[in-house]
């Protein structure tokens, strides 16, 4: 038993910050679905950039149920955008404008939020642009296949833990 202790410690010590980790609800096409202690969110990465995602660009839609914030969704773009400089999002025919600053993105309030979701439920791609510190074009795109799958599983995620 004394020469089995130590392994059963060091399994406990590896194991406690394993359980602290996401856990994923699914990949559905080009989407993740994850969990957190506090919070799910389906996210993806651009399938094309200004320049081979740099940043580690992606968009995401989450929830966070203790803060009763429902399908918010946050773009992460390959570049830093320039000061004053629009973010503007299309999805198929229709555009959004965002609020930003620095390389983040997302919804100036939770009524565009739904109609953006709602939106991509429906489309086919997605195409965030803006103008890098630079000057330059920054167009970051995503294909929506799987997003809503993985926005349902976030949210039922989220729902269970509560």
């Amino acid at each position: 038993m004394l020469r089995t202790l130590p392994f059963l410690l060091l399994s406990l010590v590896f194991a406690a910050p394993a359980a602290a980790q996401k856990a994923s609800l699914g990949v559905f096409g080009l989407w993740g679905a994850f969990a957190e202690k506090n919070r799910c969110y389906a996210i993806s990465e651009p399938q094309r950039t200004a320049r081979n995602n740099p940043r580690g660009a992606f968009a995401s839609i989450g929830w966070w149920p203790g803060r009763g914030v429902n399908g918010q969704v946050h773009f992460r773009l390959s570049h830093v955008k320039r000061p004053g400089s629009a973010v503007l999002l299309r999805i198929d025919e229709r555009t959004f404008q965002l609020a930003g600053g620095g390389a983040n993105a997302w919804a100036p309030d939770a009524l565009a939020d739904a109609d953006i979701l709602a939106s991509m439920r429906a489309g086919v791609e997605m195409t965030v642009e803006t103008r890098s510190e630079r000057g330059q074009l920054v167009r970051d795109s995503y294909a929506l296949r799987g997003a809503a799958t993985a926005a349902d599983a976030a949210a039922i995620g989220c729902a269970r833990r509560r």
